[in-house]
This record gives C-alpha cells, sequence and structure tokens, in this order.
C-alpha cells in the first residue's frame, strides 16, 4: 500500500536532521523570520513533544529516540 504523507511532516525530518545529535546539551534556535514551513514545522516538532520550544530549543527524550531512528533511516536510504 502506498501511503501519501504530507509536505509538512518531510520538513519536520528535515528539521530534526539538523539537531546537534552528539549531546542532548545542544539545541537550535528557528528564527521568526525563517521560511514559514520551518516555522510551521518548529511548532509542529513541540506540539509533539519532540523539541523543548515553539521555536527549537531542545529535543526531548522522545526528540532524541525519534531523531536517532532518523538517522537510521537516512543511513539506510543514502
Amino acid at each position: 500500500m502506498i501511503k501519501n504523507y504530507p509536505d509538512t511532516l518531510f520538513e519536520e525530518m528535515k528539521l530534526l536532521s539538523k539537531f546537534p545529535f552528539a549531546s542532548q546539551q545542544e539545541g537550535i534556535k528557528v528564527h521568526k523570520d525563517a521560511d514559514p514551513s520551518i516555522v510551521t514545522a518548529a511548532k509542529s516538532l513541540f506540539d509533539k513533544g519532540l523539541t523543548t520550544l515553539p521555536d527549537g530549543g531542545y529535543l526531548t527524550d522522545s526528540g532524541f529516540e525519534t531523531v536517532d531512528h532518523l538517522n537510521h533511516v537516512l543511513a539506510t536510504l543514502s
């Protein structure tokens, strides 16, 4: 079965892939003047409990685990 995924999901994945993975003590900041799709992705990640702030912040434990899985998928497909 082929599932259609919304573009917003891919924006979220791209943003998650930008988070530093070596340490949970590092995060990112999405500025208000960033591309609207990035601002929306950052807010969505926060709403899903994957980041600590609506404009980025740090990964939560769940976010860190999600990025780990995402890194495995990206490595496999690369």
